[in-house]
């Protein structure tokens, strides 16, 4: 099977990167595993919150500029401040095209509510999810009975711990009985294919309306709107004070629906999607990469001019630590990495990790190498990539999209686009 370029991973990085190839006239697909990262956060974006000392970023071409001086290895610091500003607004752009509404911009970093009651930089996050409040706004954070994945009471004491009047409130829908019974099911994804029923959405209004009198704000756990935003519009159209939403314990519903849009998007450009499958290994010759061997296509191989790495980190088996080393497992590809185990985790787990910044090293056009040999239509996207730390430096989302739209740009630049 012939294609333009073949993308290894479904996820954030790889649906991006498919589809802005697509939007070249590319014929791509995506050789996807499973169940990507993506559906497991929160559907909000980090840029570059941090730098690697601990310093606060706020203005991303000053950021990324300090970072070429204090770690090179990183993949902003490899493409170049402005490089790094004009692809993550191109990256906005399209997930806005893709239907995503987010708040947020490049240049505006904003501080959203976490479910936990703290704050935490971002560079966009879903409509619904609420900004740093105003300290004289009462705020009534709202659990759902029997649903263990969010926990008000922890959320509204942090609240207050920063100054904001906050208190807990717990709400009961029978509705959901079925599922309450099976705590296993008893999930935000689950609740959701309840709830967003247009025949449940009365119990929820009643439940709500009591609570929306007395508090100027609430903030209800994400536990609707899979598919769309129609019952939180319904809900701030009808109720007495508006309603945000704070993503829960994963699968969380905001990064589901994430994943759901771009793979639409993907699919109904014409890209091909190739589900449950995974790349077992590569044919390479005179540096370039020839055929792409999968497990379901067995002994018939994908052939592309042009070849995306998107496999992931350690949490999608992107990269494997072994006794000795780390290893990326589809090429087997140059791994940043320390020598001795030892040097590869503080004992303080609080501490900011060095296996964290582990992953493949590239050029600065993503190319990838291989015994220091450099194999020419080979890029490598995402959180597989080496030299950054995704948590403590608060980049993980924006390293997926700026690189995903770095990668297309240089696949297209370099006459593959039709």
């Amino acid at each position: 099977m012939k294609f333009d370029t073949v993308i290894i991973g479904g996820g954030l990085a790889g649906l991006l990167c498919g589809i802005r190839l697509l939007q070249q006239g590319q014929r791509c697909a995506i050789v996807s595993r499973g169940q990507s990262a993506l559906s497991f956060s929160s559907g909000s974006l980090d840029l570059l919150s941090r730098l690697p000392g601990g310093e606060a970023v706020s203005d991303i071409i000053a950021g990324v500029e300090a970072l070429q001086t204090t770690n090179s290895a990183h993949p902003y610091a490899l493409l170049g401040a402005q490089q790094v500003r004009e692809n993550a607004l191109l990256a906005q752009t399209l997930l806005a095209d893709c239907g995503l509404n987010l708040q947020g911009d490049v240049d505006k970093p904003h501080r959203r509510v976490t479910p936990l009651g703290t704050f935490r930089q971002a560079w966009l996050s879903p409509t619904e999810t609420p900004s740093k409040p105003e300290a004289d706004l009462t705020i009534g954070v709202v659990g759902i009975s029997g649903f263990l994945d969010f926990q008000p009471p922890l959320a509204a004491a942090s609240l207050r711990k920063r100054g904001i009047k906050a208190s807990a409130e717990e709400i009961d829908l029978p509705v959901l009985d079925r599922l309450r019974d099976n705590p296993s099911e008893f999930r935000a994804v689950n609740i959701a294919r309840v709830l967003d029923k247009p025949e449940n959405f009365s119990e929820l209004y009643r439940a709500l309306l009591p609570l929306s009198r007395r508090y100027d704000t609430l903030y209800v756990p994400a536990c609707f709107g899979l598919a769309n935003s129609e019952v939180f519009e319904q809900l701030n159209q009808t109720l007495s004070c508006p309603v945000f939403l704070l993503p829960t314990l994963p699968p969380s519903v905001p990064g589901t629906r994430m994943q759901q849009l771009l793979h639409q998007r993907f699919v109904r450009s014409g890209g091909i999607w190739m589900p449950g499958d995974e790349v077992l290994n590569a044919d390479i010759d005179k540096g370039r990469v020839t055929k792409v061997w999968t497990r379901k296509h067995e002994d018939i191989p994908l052939t592309a001019d042009n070849v995306v790495l998107a496999s992931g980190s350690f949490f999608s088996n992107g990269l494997i630590a072994e006794r000795s080393r780390v290893r990326e497992t589809v090429f087997d590809l140059d791994v940043l990495q320390r020598e001795g185990r030892e040097s590869w985790y503080c004992d303080n787990v609080f501490d900011a990790q060095p296996w964290q910044q582990f992953g493949v090293i590239t050029d600065e056009k993503l190319r990838a190498q291989r015994g220091g040999e450099r194999i020419e239509n080979l890029y490598v996207i995402g959180s597989v990539l080496g030299g950054f730390d995704a948590v403590a430096e608060g980049c993980g989302g924006g390293v997926c999209a700026v690189t995903a739209m770095v990668a297309a740009q240089e696949i297209c630049a370099s006459g593959g686009s039709k």
